[in-house]
C-alpha cells in the first residue's frame, strides 16, 4: 500500500498534500472529529510506548467509499503497523462509526530526516522480534529435555549397521528445506538412537541459530503435557509445542497405551507438518510394528523416511571403543588386543561397551597399574561373566528370524500364517528357556502380546518337539547357536 488509490468523483473536495504536490482529499468534519477521539483511544488500548514509538505520527488523509485512509512518513514504520496493530485500529473504527469499511495506510515521507527515522524504527522493530525470540525459547527450554553435550555427529562412530541412519541424520542438518518428514529411527537399546538426535539438535542450534529446535524423551513430553492439564494451562503447552522449527522425540513407544498424551501429539504433529516443520522421532521398532498406538499415528510415523539402527557388527564396536580410547586419552594406555577382546566379548550394546572401557581406565588410573589382558579379565570379570551367559530376546528373534529367513519385523508383527507364526513360537519358546524375562516382559518384546499367548507358544513347541523332529532339530540348533 505504498499509494493512495484515486478517490471517486464525488469524494470531498481536494487539498494540496505534502507529499511533492500529491494530491490528498479531506475528509468531512463528522470522520475529522471521529479521527480525533480515535486517536485518544489508541494511547489507552495500546498503550503510551507503543502510541509513542508507532502510533503518533498516524495522520487522517482522506475517506472515500468506506475507507478511512491515513499515513505515516516511513514504509518501515507502515508495514509494522499494518502487521501488528492495523487490525485493531480498523475494529475500533467500525465500531465507532458503521460507515466505515475499512483502513488503507500510505507513506507520506515528512522531510529529510526519513531516513534515520526509517534506520531506528527499523532497529526497534528488530528488537522486538529478537526478545520475542527470547520469550519463546525461554518457554521452548522450560519444556524440553536438556541435551548431552557428549552426543554429536563427531563422537558418533558410523558402520554398516548405522550408515543410513546416520546419513539420514546428516541430511535433516544439511537440507535447506525438509527433506523427509518425518525421520523416524527406531532399533534396540544402547545402538545410537539417542546419540543421533542430539546430534542433530546441537547441529541445528549451530548452523540455524534463528530456528527453535526441541528434544524431548516421550516420557518427558507425556509428564509437561499432563502438568499443563492440571494447572490449566493446556493451551500454552500446545503453543509452545507447536511453535518450534523442529521437534525431536525420543521413544515413543513410550506414549503406547496413553490415549490423551498420544491425541495431542497426534494434533501436534499434523500442525507441524502442515507448517512444513521438521520431526525427528526414535523408537525400539518400526512404526508399523508399535502396539498400543493410534492406527492413525502410526500412519504419519511412516509417513516419512524410516531408517533402523541394526545390533552392532564386530568391526563397529572396535571402532567405537578406538573412538572412545581416543577421547580418554588413553591411545598408549590401553592396547589393541584388549579392545579386540572387549569386542568380542561384549555385544549387547554400546553403552555397556563404552562403560567396559571407562572402568577399565578408572582402575588404572587410581591403582596406577597397566591395563593388560589379565587385568581386563579380572576387574571386568562379572560384566564379562554376565555377557558369557547372557543371551537378549533381541538376539533369539535376530537368530531365529535368519534361520527361517523372515524378516525382523515379522517377530513383532500381528501376521498369523503359519510361516511366521510357527517361528515366532519358537523365538518364544527359547526367550523363556535362554532368558530370565517373565512372560508379560517377553510378550511386550514380541509386539506387545499378552503373557497368556506366551504360555500358549511354550506349550506348543514343547508338544511339537516330541511329534515333530524337524523342529526339534530347529530349536536344538538355534540354543546352541545362541549359546555359543
Amino acid at each position: 500500500m505504498s499509494d493512495a488509490p484515486t478517490p471517486h468523483a464525488d469524494s470531498p473536495i481536494a487539498i494540496a498534500g505534502d507529499s511533492g504536490g500529491e494530491e490528498a482529499f479531506a475528509p468531512p468534519p463528522r470522520i475529522a472529529a471521529l479521527w480525533g477521539r480515535l486517536y485518544g483511544d489508541m494511547r489507552t488500548a495500546f498503550g503510551d510506548g507503543v502510541f509513542r514509538s508507532w502510533l503518533r505520527p498516524l495522520t487522517l488523509r482522506a475517506f472515500y467509499h468506506g475507507t478511512l485512509e491515513v499515513s505515516v512518513p516511513t514504509r518501515f514504520m507502515r508495514d509494522w503497523i499494518q502487521t501488528h496493530y492495523a487490525a485493531q485500529i480498523e475494529a475500533m473504527a467500525r465500531a465507532a462509526d458503521a460507515e466505515i469499511k475499512g483502513l488503507q495506510i500510505v507513506v507520506v515521507p515528512t522531510g529529510p530526516l526519513v531516513a534515520e527515522e526509517e534506520a531506528s524504527h527499523a532497529l526497534a522493530g528488530a528488537q522486538a522480534s529478537a526478545k520475542a525470540n527470547e520469550n519463546r525459547r525461554a518457554e521452548i527450554a522450560a519444556i524440553a529435555s536438556p541435551l548431552d553435550a557428549r552426543f554429536t555427529f563427531g563422537s558418533f562412530v558410523v558402520g554398516k549397521p548405522n550408515a543410513l541412519a546416520h546419513a539420514a541424520a546428516r541430511r535433516v542438518v544439511e537440507s535447506a528445506g525438509v527433506p523427509f518428514n518425518p525421520l523416524f529411527l527406531y532399533g534396540g537399546v544402547g545402538l545410537g538412537k539417542t546419540h543421533l538426535l542430539h546430534a542433530i539438535a546441537h547441529a541445528l542450534e549451530a548452523q540455524a541459530p534463528d530456528k527453535v529446535v526441541m528434544y524431548l524423551s516421550a516420557e518427558r513430553f507425556m509428564y509437561q503435557f499432563v502438568r499443563a492439564l492440571r494447572a490449566g494451562d493446556a493451551m500454552a503447552f500446545k503453543e509452545a509445542l507447536r511453535s518450534v522449527d523442529v521437534l525431536l522425540l525420543d521413544d515413543i513407544q513410550f506414549i503406547a497405551g496413553k490415549e490423551s498424551t498420544q491425541e495431542e501429539f497426534f494434533h501436534s504433529f499434523n500442525a507441524l507438518v502442515d507448517h512444513n516443520k521438521q520431526i525427528i522421532i526414535s523408537a525400539d521398532r518400526a512404526p508399523g510394528d508399535l502396539q498400543g498406538l493410534d492406527e492413525r499415528l502410526r500412519s504419519r510415523l511412516a509417513w516419512g523416511l524410516v531408517a533402523d539402527l541394526q545390533p552392532t557388527t564386530y568391526d563397529l564396536r572396535l571402532g567405537i571403543l578406538r573412538a572412545k580410547r581416543a577421547q580418554l586419552g588413553q591411545e598408549g594406555g590401553v592396547p589393541d588386543a584388549v579392545l579386540e577382546y572387549l569386542a568380542t566379548k561384549i555385544t549387547s550394546n554400546i553403552r555397556e561397551l563404552e562403560g567396559a572401557l571407562n572402568r577399565l581406565v578408572a582402575h588404572a588410573e587410581v591403582t596406577k597399574t597397566d591395563v593388560t589382558l589379565e587385568t581386563t579379565a579380572e576387574v571386568l570379570g562379572d560384566l564379562l561373566r554376565s555377557n558369557d551367559r547372557r543371551v537378549t530376546i533381541d538376539e533369539i528373534q535376530r537368530k531365529v528370524a535368519e534361520h527361517y529367513a523372515l524378516r525382523l519385523p515379522d517377530m513383532h508383527s500381528a501376521r498369523r500364517a503359519r510361516a511366521v507364526a510357527r517361528p515366532r513360537q519358537i523365538a518364544m519358546y527359547l526367550a523363556k528357556q535362554l532368558t530370565p524375562r517373565s512372560l508379560p516382559e517377553i510378550g511386550r518384546k514380541f509386539g506387545g502380546r499378552d503373557h497368556t499367548t506366551v504360555m500358549h507358544a511354550v506349550r506348543k513347541i514343547e508338544e511339537l518337539m516330541e511329534a515333530d523332529a524337524q523342529i526339534a532339530q530347529d530349536v536344538d540348533l538355534l540354543r546352541r547357536a545362541l549359546a555359543g
